[in-house]
């Protein structure tokens, strides 16, 4: 990831600030006095409280570094062309097969959640969206077979 630039909507940016933020000046807060109070225990050497406050301190610290990184080197990009699928745009999709309608946002890695119907543009569907119109078709193959996609909307 070094001298990558990271790709994220407006949203993901938010977010990540708002984990960044959250983990800099409240998660330390409650981390550091825990480690106090597990110092106040006594012998180091055998204190369960004190190595897991210091290895849970280490995790929040290299999530910071990374999220710092993401974010310095982040460009926000914008849904705004509704002419064709770009980042940061919502779709709505009819599953030939299933004759269903999903909908799904195009993000970034970073922000990829399948639960909240959000899908990284590195992803199988994700790639073969980008740049795509309304009224295309779209074959994507997963472990279960080919699956065939009509575009239907573009938000």
């Amino acid at each position: 990831m070094a001298g990558e630039q990271v790709i994220l909507t407006k949203e993901g940016f938010d977010k990540l600030q708002e984990e960044l933020d959250d983990l800099k000046y409240v998660k330390r807060k409650e981390l550091a006095a825990r480690i106090k109070l597990a110092i106040s225990y006594g012998d180091l050497k055998e204190n369960s409280e004190y190595h897991s406050a210091k290895e849970d301190q280490a995790f929040m610290e290299t999530r910071i570094q990374v999220l710092e990184k993401m974010l310095a080197t982040a460009r926000v990009v914008e849904g705004g062309n509704l002419d064709n699928v770009q980042i940061g745009a919502s779709v709505v999709l009819h599953d030939v097969e299933f004759d269903e309608k999903i909908e799904y946002q195009i993000v970034a890695p970073a922000e990829a959640n399948v639960a909240e119907n959000k899908i990284s543009y590195e992803s199988p569907l994700g790639k073969e969206l980008l740049g795509k119109k309304i009224g295309e078709r779209i074959s994507v193959n997963a472990p279960m077979g080919v699956i065939e996609y009509e575009l239907l909307e573009i938000k």
